[in-house]
């Protein structure tokens, strides 16, 4: 009796405590009727509480539910059968039936192992409810994102400019409509593409060193050009922003990129008004020069005509020898300036800038006041550059001006050449990739200028000068070309205590300014070859340089035949056959300039070889459709050994075409 009673204890006991649990409980034995239940399933599930005894056959509490709807309208007997069937089997099983209360239940069953099974009963309305919100906001999220691409696209293809974002690889992740335009793909098969298949090779192999230096962490500016398939030249700037995280990875690159055509053609037309204004300043010393010139010519050739006959040839050799210097002098001069004045498009070549600084200083010799002393310093190491050198000489010439005009009272003026060797910290801060360097700096000591100036000086527009006597472009134009060129400039100034302006250029190897004189040495100093009496077809409108052309040619060993005008020379060309040469200026009165008719005599006797000459520093500006010459071009004043060496060339090059 006391085992009885201390088991029923126990059976209590375990009772209450599945009372207290907040799950349905129950089990049922192999035939399907109750064992036993907790509170928690008659409260979840509204069951009678006549059902509530051990015995009670399962298909009981199915009738329950189905006669009050919870398997929904149809057949009640069916439902009934089909689910009792489905019990027999004793399987686990697991589902959740939504009550027509919107109660969500799960029922999970495990089968025992003498047969019957235990359920348990939870009630997850609230979760379920949860999940559902939870989706809804995904799904509403989704669809927020998926509009916001929609108008992050729309925005960055109706903006004209080329945009996209490149992983490391480099590979695009994302483009905008115009960035794959650009590059002939779609904005979805360039996506997963590396650069070198998206990108030209030759632009690729220019633009890839930038691309690995903004991965390596640095925003990065240049430029390049690109000729499209109708023949047009255009050019494109880009802007590369490292996408980093807090700890200082590189996660991929933003590419800016904007048609940069216009903007170029507006700078040379900027870069063309600077040049114009530093001539008319150059102008006035350059006039002193001449003047020096045609002292000396003028002087010994009336010495000349009053000892007329009565000069031994050593004395007449003293009085030639300067009028030779002076011409050559200044025919260099006239070249150097009509070259910088005219300029030329932006045309990148290896320069010498020792000899960069000698042509500048030839030009500024002249054009200071004797109040200012011009010094010229030039490192020994002989530094050159891949530049546009008329852009070099332009800023130079802008920043000596500038220097002039500080020092309204005198001073000196230093241009100074050196070579630097960058390391990354100091590379960073000029904006630029570390390497070798050349500097070139313009000291002047004159007033100087505050910190608030000096802070500005590279502004366009920005002037201290009186109104009406500066444009605030050529410091600016400076700073582009400097920018433009791979390098950076820099200036450190005070008030009263001088400023220096400070260019850095990427340094190449380039022949020294001593092996260029050496080389020009040897080719005035190489044997003078002379003719044997060929004919030469002289045409030249100017009576006077004609004639004194047509000696010269006479003089190498050659017979002249002047030629009135184009058309006599083109018929004398047709009918004479003993002519071998023609010598032809370019530029002429009248329909035919020298260029075509060379062309037009080439056609009819290919046998005649054929010079051309000029006067202008750069005659192709004034033919736009003539940029391709087909015969040498020699610029006036012409040299005997220039000129012989020509002559030679061409009479040999047409016997040789003629024997094979």
């Amino acid at each position: 009796m006391e085992e009885i009673t201390t088991t029923q204890s126990q059976i209590d006991l375990l009772q209450a405590a599945l009372d207290h649990v907040n799950q349905g409980f129950s089990v049922f034995d192999q035939n399907l009727r109750l064992l036993a239940w907790n509170r928690g399933l008659w409260e979840m599930l509204d069951f009678p509480q006549t059902l509530a005894k051990r015995g009670t056959h399962l298909e009981d509490f199915l009738r329950v539910n189905a006669e009050r709807g919870e398997y929904g309208p149809g057949d009640i007997e069916g439902k009934i059968k089909r689910r009792l069937q489905r019990a027999k089997l004793f399987e686990p099983h697991y589902f959740e039936r939504v009550r027509p209360n919107g109660q969500v239940i799960a029922v999970n069953g495990t089968p025992l192992p003498q047969g019957g099974f235990v359920t348990t009963y939870s009630d997850v309305t609230e979760s379920r409810r949860k999940q559902e919100k939870l989706e809804r906001t995904v799904e509403e999220r989704t669809r927020a994102l998926r509009q916001s691409e929609d108008w992050l696209r729309l925005v960055t293809d109706n903006i004209p400019a080329l945009i996209a974002y490149m992983a490391p690889g480099p590979i695009y992740r994302f483009a905008n409509r115009r960035y794959a335009d650009w590059f002939g793909q779609s904005v979805t098969s360039i996506v997963g593409k590396t650069g070198p298949e998206v990108i030209d090779p030759s632009i690729y192999a220019e633009i890839a060193p930038h691309i690995e230096h903004a991965f390596r962490g640095n925003a990065v500016s240049y430029e390049y050009q690109r000729i499209l398939h109708d023949g047009r030249k255009v050019a494109m700037r880009s802007t590369l922003i490292p996408d980093m995280t807090v700890d200082g990875r590189t996660l991929g690159v933003f590419v800016l990129s904007l048609d940069a055509t216009e903007q170029k053609r507006s700078e040379a037309t900027l870069m063309q008004s600077q040049r114009m204004d530093a001539v008319g300043k150059l102008t006035g010393g350059l006039a002193h020069d001449f003047n020096n010139l045609l002292t000396i010519l003028m002087g010994n050739l009336l010495s000349l005509s009053r000892h007329e006959g009565a000069l031994d040839p050593e004395a007449l050799k003293k009085r030639i020898s300067p009028m030779m210097q002076a011409a050559q002098r200044g025919s260099e001069l006239t070249q150097r300036l009509l070259a910088f004045s005219r300029g030329r498009p932006v045309d990148p070549k290896v320069v010498s800038l020792p000899g960069l600084l000698e042509n500048v200083e030839s030009l500024l010799r002249g054009s200071l006041p004797s109040s200012i002393v011009l010094d010229i310093d030039i490192d020994e190491s002989q530094p050159g550059a891949r530049i546009d050198p008329t852009q070099m000489e332009t800023a130079l010439i802008n920043l000596a001006f500038n220097g002039r005009d500080a020092m309204p009272e005198g001073g000196t003026l230093t241009l100074r050449l050196t070579q630097v060797e960058l390391d990354e910290r100091q590379a960073t801060d000029l904006g630029v990739v570390p390497g070798s360097f050349a500097l070139v700096s313009v000291t002047d000591t004159g007033i100087g200028m505050e910190e608030e100036t000096r802070l500005r000086v590279f502004e366009p527009f920005f002037t201290t000068k009186t109104f009406g006597t500066g444009s605030g472009l050529g410091l600016s134009m400076v700073y582009g070309f400097a920018r433009q060129s791979g390098g950076a400039v820099t200036v450190t100034s005070a008030r009263d205590r001088g400023a220096e302006f400070s260019l850095y250029i990427p340094s190449v190897r380039a022949p020294s300014s001593a092996a260029l004189a050496s080389a020009e040495t040897a080719d005035r100093d190489a044997y003078l070859p002379f003719g044997n009496g060929e004919l030469i077809l002289l045409v030249e409108d100017n009576a006077d340089v004609a004639k004194v052309l047509a000696e010269q040619v006479r003089d190498l060993g050659y017979t002249v035949l002047l030629a009135e005008s184009a058309d006599d020379a083109a018929a004398l060309a047709t009918d004479l056959t003993e002519i071998r040469g023609v010598l032809s200026d370019i530029v002429m009165p009248g329909q035919t300039n020298g260029l075509a008719l060379a062309r037009q005599i080439s056609r009819r006797r290919p046998d005649v070889a054929i010079a051309l000459m000029t006067g202008y520093a750069d005659w192709g500006d004034l033919q736009s459709d003539e940029k391709e010459v087909d015969f040498p071009v020699l610029t006036k004043p012409i040299g005997n050994d220039r000129l012989a060496q020509t002559l030679a060339q061409i009479l040999d090059s047409k016997a040789a075409a003629a024997k094979q």
